[in-house]
């Protein structure tokens, strides 16, 4: 077994539940958990400069290997002094594979033993990609934070090709963290369990990347469908098998009810395109539930988006202006929009990293989801 890197300490349990707080440390420097990262697939949170992410609490971001390997190329990246420098974020990046986009984007993907061949979605290049170039990939890029090639299958999916691709997750892993730990590098490679809600399969998945040791894990393969009370299920056990001194990633969970159910159960670190999505697309997240800013209703409504909020946007802005510049299409709408809900989503993290501490998160937890409960009866 290959000793990983001692990069997390946990500061905090809370006494009635799984939930704890630490902290993740980087070349660029620290996570403290539970902690949110803000998509930033091209390199960029959409409708916001890295100034305006930092100053909103963001402790770091996403990037997409896919995306930033197909342009502007992660060798030119390289030449420019790296992912930091390129794009101006001193602060830790993670990258994810990019698996999950070769699957979704590109047509006629094939997956083998190998590695995965697919066709550019940008002009239809034929391409192929082992699960070493992945990791070069990452590497040229210089991420903090980097995920081996994986793959997964939606739910439901027959248990023998659910097997097949927990087999090929293990593999590619394997190969994955050999080339890393080669390569010398001075970022972190985290590995992706499998095997959907199925626990049979989740649990060999776990058992199998242990071996491998790697330096945090995150839970794959979520969140695409499943009854909740297997996803919760799954989440709780196989956090209950995970190292405590190794830090936990559910990947692409975004939802706040959802958020505050895995923390419960030891999560500590989460992405999701949902609060810029829909910020650009003019739902707004409030104390109170969710706001759909071009309903008319708003024309003439002179109270900030949330009364409770202490963003630039809420500060600053009435319902009526934030409804009239959606109307209008402005480029404006998605910055303000954005503003808040990421504002939102970062200040939800910072009361239960503090409500841990205070060893009153469930408490917390309840009164969020009650408030959710009233949104959704009135």
């Amino acid at each position: 077994m290959v000793k990983g890197k001692s990069t997390f300490e946990l500061r905090t349990r809370d006494s009635q539940s799984s939930a704890r707080t630490g902290i993740i440390r980087t070349s660029h420097g620290l996570i403290h958990t539970p902690a949110f990262a803000p998509v930033a697939s091209q390199g960029t949170v959409k409708a916001l400069p890295h100034n305006l992410v930092h100053l909103l609490g963001a402790q770091l971001i996403l990037v997409n290997s896919y995306h930033l390997f197909l342009r502007p190329g992660a060798q030119w990246i390289k030449q420019m002094g790296g992912i930091h420098s390129f794009i101006s974020w001193p602060q830790p990046i993670l990258s994810d594979s990019g698996g999950f986009q070769i699957y979704s984007l590109s047509p006629l993907s094939r997956v083998m033993k190998k590695g995965v061949e697919f066709s550019s979605h940008l002009d239809g290049k034929r391409l192929f990609l082992s699960p070493e170039d992945v990791v070069d990939i990452q590497m040229n890029l210089g991420t903090d934070i980097m995920m081996p090639l994986d793959t997964f299958l939606p739910y439901p999916s027959p248990k023998e090709k659910m097997k097949g691709a927990v087999d090929l997750t293990t593999h590619w892993a394997q190969r994955s963290r050999h080339h890393f730990l080669q390569r010398h590098s001075s970022g972190l490679l985290w590995g992706i369990t499998q095997g959907g809600v199925d626990w049979e399969l989740r649990e060999k998945s776990l058992q199998e990347l242990l071996k491998i040791n790697f330096d945090g894990y995150a839970l794959g393969g979520l969140g695409v469908g499943e009854p909740k009370t297997q996803f919760l299920e799954t989440v709780e056990r196989s956090t209950s098998l995970l190292p405590p001194e190794k830090p936990r990633y559910l990947m692409g969970i975004g939802y706040i009810k959802d958020i505050l159910e895995t923390v419960e159960r030891g999560i500590d670190l989460f992405d999701c395109v949902l609060p810029t999505r829909n910020a650009r697309n003019g739902t707004l997240f409030t104390n109170q539930g969710k706001l759909v800013i071009k309903n008319k209703k708003y024309a003439q409504d002179h109270r900030p988006v949330d009364e409770k909020c202490s963003c630039y946007t809420c500060q600053n802005f009435s319902r009526t202006y934030l409804r009239h510049l959606y109307e209008r299409n402005e480029i404006s709408s998605s910055i303000l929009n954005t503003i808040h809900n990421l504002y939102f989503y970062l200040d939800i993290f910072r009361k239960i990293r503090q409500a841990i501490e205070s060893n009153s998160f469930l408490k917390f937890k309840r009164r969020i989801l009650n408030n959710k409960e009233k949104e959704e009866k009135s």
